[in-house]
């Protein structure tokens, strides 16, 4: 009997992303309930013991909503149903307020901070994550909305750390077929679809308008773009991580400008500034200090930290 089409486009993902995992590893998918993640997790099922590797689930219950703890309980129901072992399921709380970066920014960071501990608890040597070319697509479009660099037009890795993202190549359509195909009731997150949230008005009206308005192929030109950009910020990122003396304000002068940027962000956050507040305006501005030097006094950044040149030198405190 023929297989489906959408079942074997994520089997296949999943396969090959899995290729490079030693055998007798645990790997776990993290499963919200939603196609894109049970589809994940459907496939991880069958391809993880072909390669020689346990696979396992867990699910972040970010406590947003109500009745989001028995959704976590039925999320992980159906993981154990589709042969996945271990089944975790984690309860966060999401920080709000003056420095969390927003809601979505605070379920995010409190989502990875759960699944690292998950991961870290059973000995999971990687993460699965749903992640599909429409995210991608979308993630692209905030970068450039946002006005920012390379790195975060570059979108989402394929591969980072302990995670992976075997779905980058597939359509959010495909998933969603996987899931009827398999008899699979994907769960649909009503904040996907709440204007407050900013991807959710990306994924409801800006990407729908490019596609209108330049043709169907726009997802993929957006995606295709972040993998041209991640290997030039990849390559921009290993070069200033290889000068030799970054605090010398006669080397970074002599650095390009992207180069020079990178090293002197790098040399902040090392300092103690957090990444996000390292915005573009903020790294120019400590430009100044070797590429416009006439005397002025020190920068003051967030967190407290201040740059300054003093003897050639960029000192950050």
């Amino acid at each position: 009997m023929r297989m489906d089409p959408a079942i074997a486009v994520t089997r296949t993902a999943v396969r090959r992303c899995l290729a490079d995992v030693t055998a007798g590893d645990l790997v776990l998918v993290a499963v919200s309930g939603g196609a894109d993640s049970l589809a994940l997790a459907a496939a991880a099922a069958v391809e993880a013991p072909h390669a020689g590797l346990r696979a396992g689930a867990v699910t972040v219950d970010h406590g947003l909503q109500p009745g989001s703890a028995k959704r976590a309980s039925d999320v992980a129901k159906v993981a154990a149903q589709l042969g996945l072992e271990p089944v975790l399921v984690r309860r966060v709380e999401v920080a709000s307020g003056r420095g969390a970066g927003g809601p979505e920014a605070g379920a995010r960071a409190a989502r990875y901070a759960a699944l690292d501990a998950a991961a870290e608890a059973v000995g999971a040597t990687r993460v699965l994550l749903g992640h599909t070319l429409d995210d991608q697509a979308e993630t692209v479009l905030l970068g450039l909305a946002r006005g920012s660099g390379a790195r975060s037009l570059a979108g989402m890795p394929a591969s980072r750390g302990i995670y992976l993202r075997p779905f980058l190549g597939i359509r959010r359509a495909q998933t969603a077929a996987a899931c009827v195909a398999q008899g699979l009731t994907a769960w649909e997150d009503p904040h996907n679809r709440d204007p407050a949230y900013t991807r959710s008005r990306v994924r409801a009206s800006a990407l729908p308008a490019l596609v209108e308005a330049l043709g169907a192929g726009v997802p993929e030109a957006l995606a295709r773009t972040a993998d041209l950009l991640r290997a030039d910020a990849d390559a921009l990122d290993e070069w200033a991580a290889q000068v030799a003396d970054p605090t010398s304000t006669k080397v970074l002068a002599d650095l390009p400008p992207a180069v020079r940027g990178r090293v002197i962000r790098a040399l902040a956050i090392g300092a103690g500034a957090t990444a996000d507040a390292m915005t573009a305006a903020r790294v120019e501005e400590v430009d100044r200090l070797v590429t416009a030097w006439h005397g002025q006094g020190p920068i003051s950044l967030p967190g407290g930290l201040v740059a300054e040149r003093r003897c050639d030198r960029l000192h950050f405190k």
